[in-house]
């Protein structure tokens, strides 16, 4: 279990909640109800999905570290 309030859990918190924005940018459903305001807070939203659209290797590699940082180090 990974703790929220460590500098790892921050790291895995914001990586997955950039792959689920950008994942959630495909759902056409979703993208029109969640990701249509691209001011304010929920403009939080959008803007991690098109962080994970655009640098999809990169955070695809920063996934895969911290899965097994998180499995086989910690």
């Amino acid at each position: 279990m990974t703790n929220v309030y460590s500098f790892d859990g921050i790291l895995v918190f914001g990586i997955l909640f950039i792959c689920t924005c950008a994942y959630l940018k495909k759902v056409p459903r979703l993208n029109n109800w969640l990701l249509s305001e691209k001011k304010g807070v929920w403009g939080v939203f959008y803007k991690a999905a098109v962080i994970g659209t655009r640098l999809h290797i990169a955070v695809a590699l920063s996934c895969l570290s911290m899965a097994f940082y998180v499995v086989f180090l910690k």
